[in-house]
């Protein structure tokens, strides 16, 4: 009787250590593919065009590039103090994740060094650089870790500072964009900063995702139409809230429910067509967990 009521707790947590160790080892395989995929970005378009990227990234460049030293050198050396501070202040896990990650991207740029650019066209070695570096960063920054010791240290002044930590960071790579027209030319300073924003913009893609879900609250006296309407058109769950009128004292229904970014100009229509005047809100979440919902496109 004992063991038939301790075995069930044993087998759970033998599932649960089997899941921790595929789920740690999902981590690393793509921490180290977004590392490599960020020196595929460095090595074979940007570096050998004389683009450089924001960040310790684009410092290591310039020191590459002035020094003759690989730039791998750089990309561990200037981003050890920042694992430190990561440790410190925000973690053991946030620490190993980035050291491995930037030990991958280090080894991988030294290995693709000799490998010749696909392009010569600066244009396009801008666009694709900036794509897969992006990219890269990206898929680390979904894991845990980062590839670049920018971010953490524009969080720590962040604290000190009245300025977002977007707006820090911003600051802190205009400056080392606008060094690029020194050590290198000053169009390439301005490709620097087209392949900047690229890899920006690929980051927030690869974070988010292009199906990226969104938070709806709508307050209309045809709730009942449009919750509905919502359900059986966009397949999508609601749930109604009781809210109350600061300035009416009226009893009010609040409708919540979560979207795609593609379902977004139909549940519009959806509202429009049940109450033009509702008052509808829609703002972006960074991630969903739980529950039915799932990402997915309007079929």
């Amino acid at each position: 009787m004992i063991n038939t009521i301790h075995q069930p707790e044993s087998l759970t947590k033998k599932q649960h250590r089997r899941r921790s160790k595929i789920l740690l080892f999902q981590r690393i395989l793509l921490i180290t593919f977004g590392a490599i995929l960020m020196a595929v970005g460095l090595e074979i378009f940007l570096v050998p065009n004389q683009v450089i990227d924001g960040g310790v990234t684009g410092i290591s460049i310039m020191l590459a590039s002035t020094t003759g030293w690989g730039i791998g050198v750089f990309l561990f050396i200037l981003n050890l103090p920042f694992i430190f501070i990561g440790y410190k202040q925000i973690g053991k896990t946030f620490a190993l994740s980035t050291l491995y990650g930037i030990i991958i991207l280090s080894i991988s740029t030294t290995l693709l060094h000799p490998v010749p650019p696909f392009t010569d066209d600066l244009l396009l070695a801008t666009v694709f650089g900036g794509i897969a570096i992006g990219a890269g960063i990206g898929i680390v920054i979904r894991n845990g870790g980062s590839l670049d010791g920018t971010e953490v240290l524009a969080i720590l002044a962040n604290n000190k500072l009245p300025f977002s930590v977007g707006e820090i960071i911003m600051f802190i790579n205009i400056f080392i964009l606008g060094s690029a027209g020194f050590v290198f030319s000053w169009d390439r300073a301005m490709y620097s900063l087209i392949a900047y924003f690229i890899a920006f913009k690929a980051i927030d893609v690869t974070i988010t995702g292009l199906e990226e879900s969104k938070s709806v609250w709508i307050i209309s006296d045809h709730y009942q139409d449009i919750g509905d309407a919502i359900l059986h058109r966009l397949g999508r769950g609601v749930t109604y809230l009781n809210g109350e009128g600061a300035f009416s004292g009226d009893d009010k229904k609040v409708i919540f429910c979560v979207i795609t970014r593609l379902e977004e100009a139909k549940l519009k229509d959806i509202v429009d067509e049940a109450d033009p005047s509702a008052f509808l809100s829609i703002a972006d979440i960074a991630e969903v967990k739980g529950g039915r919902f799932k990402k997915r496109g309007i079929h």
